[in-house]
């Protein structure tokens, strides 16, 4: 469990980092360019305001409320609403859905080391290896953990910068229904919300503390992730070796932190480890990523509507204006009003949008 002090700088560099890594690892499967869009960057800053903002303080108010990690958690948070056990469903779709992710980004990510290099190990092989490696990693404090995600995501940066990065001037383009997909995904699956990596690192909150002053400086980091994201590309060897050390440590710290959720549900510790390789290897099996990649996406997003959903409607409505402790009621009011009402249909839209994209 992390001290007070910690998780003032903790969690707000840990969503730079790893939204920034994870945006890079699913752009490909995305399609994502540096084409400078202007229709298509606003959209993602709409979902971002109306969809990732009031998911962030959802988790939050959840750590404060049920101070134990996610899926730990529902146990009690399903008591508490008079809700039936099936709900508890979530957090195991979140927990199991993090190695899975992590499995997705680091197979794009050696899909792009394979590409700029040619030294015979296919991107499957090179993608397990690192899967190990990350898994070993996984044994080092969080705190370590993030400082050398940070430290790579950052050299990544500057990597791809002095190696050149073609940026196209911005361009105002029609809006497109498919759009709406990626922008979502992109704000929600790739900031790692719905999955209580953020809930995690806010636990020892006190019940009457305020979630804006946790909750808005881990929106803007993402913001400033997204934002680096416009201005990178894998353009050369070196970034692109970097970028697999950044992602290396980035999924190590996703597998503690799914581990850690595992082992607060009392779980032997032989299972925790099936739970967290099975999701992430199963990558690295030949053309997996053809059918594995459009379930990754809809799961997240699945899980996001899931916990709108619980939180909106089934939850009692004091007890999270409890734990959020809005400084204004009608602050709490609107955030409501964007869960219960807002997030499930965005989502859902959303997800009827990507389904579009994968038809021919």
């Amino acid at each position: 469990m992390q001290d007070t002090a910690m998780s003032r700088w903790l969690s707000p560099l840990m969503a730079f980092c790893l939204s920034f890594i994870i945006i890079v690892g699913l752009a490909p499967s995305l399609g994502l360019q540096i084409d400078r869009q202007l229709d298509f960057w606003l959209l993602w800053f709409a979902t971002m305001l109306f969809l990732a903002l009031p998911i962030i303080y959802l988790e939050i108010g959840l750590a404060k409320r049920a101070q134990t990690s996610a899926l730990n958690a529902l146990s009690k948070l399903t008591r508490e609403a008079d809700a039936h056990q099936r709900w508890r469903v979530v957090g195991w779709l979140a927990v199991i859905f993090i190695p899975f992710l992590a499995g997705g980004i680091l197979l794009n990510t050696s899909n792009a080391v394979a590409q700029q290099n040619d030294f015979g190990i296919g991107s499957n092989i090179l993608m397990g290896i690192a899967a190990f490696i990350a898994f070993g990693l996984s044994f080092l404090q969080r705190s370590v953990l993030v400082v050398l995600t940070a430290i790579a995501t950052i050299a990544s940066l500057v990597a791809a910068q002095v190696f050149g990065v073609q940026v196209n001037d911005w361009q105002l383009t029609p809006v497109e229904f498919k759009e709406w997909g990626s922008a979502t995904i992109l704000a929600l699956v790739a900031s790692g919300l719905g999955l209580g990596l953020y809930w995690q690192t806010n636990l020892n909150q006190e019940k009457q503390d305020a979630a804006t002053p946790k909750t808005l400086p881990i929106w803007l980091a993402q913001l400033v992730a997204v934002a680096g994201f416009g201005y990178f590309a894998i353009s050369a060897a070196i970034p692109a070796y970097i970028v697999l050390i950044a992602t290396i440590f980035a999924v190590a710290l996703l597998l503690q932190l799914g581990k850690e959720q595992l082992v607060h549900r009392g779980l032997a510790q032989a299972v925790q480890y099936i739970l967290l390789l099975a999701p992430l290897l199963i990558w690295v099996f030949p053309a997996a990523d053809l059918f594995l990649t459009p379930i990754l996406m809809l799961w997240g997003l699945s899980i996001c509507l899931i916990y709108a959903i619980f939180v909106g409607w089934i939850m009692k409505i004091s007890h999270l204006r409890k734990a959020l402790n809005f400084s204004n009621e009608a602050f709490y009011n609107i955030w409501r009003v964007a869960v219960r009402i807002v997030t499930p249909l965005a989502i859902v839209v959303a997800m009827i949008s990507y389904l579009g994209q994968l038809l021919p």
